[in-house]
């Protein structure tokens, strides 16, 4: 067994050699065959969005400790990996890439640039990234949600939930973004604070001015009511007359209704179609009818007369404007209230009708409850977040988009009476774009003229999926069943309401069970300041620049600094002290292997002296906690008990307490240098199993280097968690081994005060002991003396509970 004393370790050419070794002998791959349990995680596909982000190298390095954990305890770990790559974030940064417009070119050559730019450009480098943090998955089991796999599987739930009756095609009021010009789900709304006025503005009712306020006047000429609460005695006596709206010289009713909030403005209000979700009510409650004002691009229609053609923040200055010139604004308040936009560009949503596809499950909230008790929640508050998200539930969900490059419905409709044509099973993945439907006429009418849907599926509808996307990798094989239900959703809490909240229903929906036993949420990372990062504030902090700066394993060693789910603010100085760290490991494994190349770990155990036994104790408290930690995914903590192990009690104590037994074995004799040679090697090896999750990159260095001739495995990661059984218990060594610590550090800083090094040699020294310590001294008294450097000890012992060390010339 050699160690290269005279090699260093450089992060930036062995992580990449790991890397590559990790691959090519399959130290992470998926046996299905396999006996052992299996743990299945389902791993999130990152959206393809150009390169890795701090955030992403803060969460997905959270979920591989948990993963490399679990499989150092035994575990057949199913770890697959996808790719997010259809909808919205794939067709802009194509239309970017590339300098062209979805909407100027035909939709099929526009779909094989996205597909041609995924495969050649984004995807090789985008996965790179992932590789390059230590991601230990099996990159065999991959998938693309844009895949024929994936369609596959995304049209078949779509067909089956059509069956049992959950979707439905309507023509209604519809969340709509004017900039990406598609429909969108309650799910991708996004509050956001922004500046605007209150407007008071004249109505005429008889000739007289009726006050109303109102923050979106370029809504005026889609006023169809107006209403006041039935209880407001000022506007009472207007029942049943009209109300003119101004500009646009049209009468709308007057009607009373107990949505209307007489605290708000002057307590009457426009209904516009649409405004909001209560102007929805209206329209419908009242059989109103409905007028529309904005189009799909966020243009104002023809029926804004002379204002068609201005986008709405253009129509809303002109026609306040336009007020003011005919003395028709009675006055404006600036005020900062919050607006719906769409989360994936920031545009305020409108309210559009269009005919949309949506899936029904307003029924089901109570449900959904239940289904997210029955989850196991890591931390368990994270649970709020999806019960709120449930209780605020008031649209069924939308799942067309009016997009160009996504997974298609496979829908037909009759082109006569507007039948819906479902594609047949066998025949998936289908385009109707492209592809014939699988009838020549209309069951119902008889016509043979057929409308493909051009609507493609939103991205959630397939990425709700994923648990299915990875194991139907596996369908026909005995393990496809032990796959599912998973074991493990990790995920960031951000997308609770998104991502996890769109599976249970689905998964619910498909299998009537939960798609997971545990849920895992992490937080954010942050900049500095804990502050969100975004280009626009200039406080992005690049993971890749990091990683050239020091290494995968530090930035993965900040990563381990936070507490399950919560925000951490990047600080470089973690960096710094995870990069210290992995040279301290480094240099202790050094030092510890120049003593042990005469030694055989497969040699009868040696007789171990009282701090060798004291290390051990101390090691199999750190080992027990560590496992109870990982196991309630609390890795911060695993990472805090072992980091102070190593520097405290292995580096500044112990490794300084046996060296006179290393250097001196004819004084000391053979036994006891055998004794810290057992220790060192058994301890060392705990250390690199504990951090192998965390730092996997200088663990299997050190491991090739030192354990791999004598352990066998062919890496760290495929060895057992480290475990110490009772006999490795012993409460008199600990105590023991504490008392020569405390004593060292009084001597440690009984010679700093006295300016001496630690080097320093002194002639005697008085270590004064309680009575009922000094039995413990004397199991270690050798320890302490050659650690001190000093010749001669008088032990004295009295009534004091302190420890105290005097030196005398």
């Amino acid at each position: 067994m050699f160690f290269k004393v005279d090699k260093n370790y450089d992060p930036k050419v062995s992580e990449p050699r790991w890397q590559k070794f990790w691959e090519d002998e399959g130290v992470y791959w998926f046996n299905p065959d396999s006996t052992r349990e299996v743990y299945s995680v389902d791993t999130p596909p990152p959206t393809v969005s150009g390169k890795m982000h701090l955030g992403h190298a803060f969460s997905y390095s959270q979920q591989d400790f948990i993963v490399r954990f679990k499989r150092m305890q035994g575990f057949s770990i199913f770890y697959p990996f996808g790719t997010d790559d259809n909808g919205i974030p794939t067709e802009r940064l194509v239309e970017k890439m590339k300098n062209v417009r979805a909407r100027d070119m035909n939709r099929a050559d526009f779909v094989k640039l996205c597909l041609k730019t995924l495969e050649e450009e984004l995807r090789p480098k985008y996965i790179s990234d992932w590789k390059r943090i230590g991601m230990s998955c099996d990159w065999r089991i991959f998938y693309t949600t844009i895949n024929e796999h994936c369609q596959k599987i995304s049209q078949k739930s779509f067909l089956d939930l059509y069956k049992d009756g959950r979707e439905y095609r309507k023509e209604a009021p519809t969340m709509w973004c004017p900039e990406c010009q598609t429909g969108i789900s309650q799910v991708e709304c996004a509050d956001k604070e922004l500046q605007s006025s209150f407007n008071d503005i004249v109505f005429k009712v008889d000739a007289r001015d009726l006050v109303i306020a109102t923050t979106r006047p370029e809504l005026l000429p889609a006023c169809v009511a107006v209403f006041y609460h039935p209880s407001d005695s000022r506007y009472q006596s207007l029942e049943g007359k009209k109300a003119r709206v101004p500009l646009f010289d049209m009468e709308v009713p007057i009607l009373p209704d107990e949505r209307a909030d007489p605290e708000k403005g002057t307590g009457i209000v426009m209904c516009c179609t649409f405004g909001d979700q209560t102007d929805m009510e209206w329209q419908k409650a009242h059989n109103l009818p409905i007028r529309e004002a904005i189009g799909v691009d966020g243009r104002l229609t023809a029926l804004a007369g002379k204002y068609q053609g201005l986008k709405i923040a253009a129509a809303r200055k002109q026609i306040i404007e336009d007020l003011k010139n005919a003395g028709l604004l009675v006055s404006q308040k600036a005020i900062t209230h919050a607006v719906n936009v769409h989360e994936r560009c920031g545009t305020e949503i409108e309210y559009l009708k269009s005919k949309q596809w949506f899936i029904r499950y307003l029924d089901l909230k109570d449900e959904m409850v239940i289904w997210g008790e029955q989850l196991r929640w890591f931390p368990e508050h994270m649970r709020h977040r999806y019960d709120h998200w449930v209780k605020g539930l008031a649209w069924d969900w939308l799942i067309s988009r009016q997009r160009y490059f996504g997974v298609p419905f496979p829908v037909w409709y009759c082109k006569k009476c507007d039948e819906i044509i479902l594609a047949r099973e066998e025949d998936l993945p289908v385009d109707p774009l492209t592809s014939k439907p699988p009838v020549e006429k209309c069951s119902k009418c008889g016509c043979s003229e057929f409308e493909p849907e051009k609507d493609v599926l939103d991205t959630w509808a397939t990425s709700s999926l994923t648990p299915k996307l990875s194991v139907e990798l596996y369908k026909g094989h005995p393990i496809y069943k032990k796959l599912y239900p998973m074991s493990l959703r990790p995920q960031a809490h951000d997308i609770i309401t998104f991502w996890l909240f769109n599976t249970v229903v689905k998964s619910r929906m498909h299998d009537r069970v939960n798609p997971w036993k545990d849920v895992v949420i992490s937080g954010h990372a942050q900049d500095p300041h804990g502050k969100k990062m975004s280009k626009s504030k200039g406080n992005v902090i690049e993971p890749q620049e990091m990683i050239v700066k020091y290494s995968a394993d530090a930035l993965r060693f900040w990563a381990a600094s936070s507490k399950l789910g919560e925000d951490l603010p990047f600080l470089e100085k973690e960096l710094v002290t995870g990069q210290k760290y992995l040279n301290k490991l480094w240099n202790a494994s050094k030092f510890v292997f120049m003593h042990l190349e005469d030694f055989n770990p497969k040699e009868k155990k040696p007789e171990l002296q009282v701090i060798d036994q004291w290390l051990l104790a101390k090691l199999k408290k750190v080992v027990d906690t560590a496992t109870e930690s990982f196991e309630q995914y609390e890795y911060s903590h695993t990472k805090a008990d072992t980091e102070k192990y190593f520097w405290l009690t292995f580096c500044d104590y112990y490794l300084e307490m046996i060296k006179h037994r290393l250097y001196k074995p004819e004084v000391y004799g053979n036994e006891s240098r055998r004794a810290v040679q057992y220790t060192l090697y058994h301890s060392l090896l705990a250390i690199l199993k504990l951090m192998a999750p965390i730092m996997p990159h200088i663990t299997e260095e050190i491991y090739q280097e030192c354990y791999r001739k004598t352990e066998k495995e062919k890496s760290i990661h495929n060895t057992i968690w480290p475990a110490f059984g009772k006999e490795f218990e012993d409460e008199k060594a600990e105590a023991s081994g504490d008392l020569a610590v405390e004593l060292i550090a009084l001597i440690r800083k009984a010679k700093s005060n006295a300016s001496m090094p630690l080097s320093a040699e002194i002639e005697k020294a008085v270590l004064k002991v309680p009575e009922d310590k000094k039995e413990l001294l004397e199991k270690v008294l050798e320890d302490v003396k050659n650690t001190g450097k000093i010749k001669e000890i008088e032990i004295k012992t009295g009534e004091t509970d302190a420890c105290e060390v005097l030196f005398k010339k």
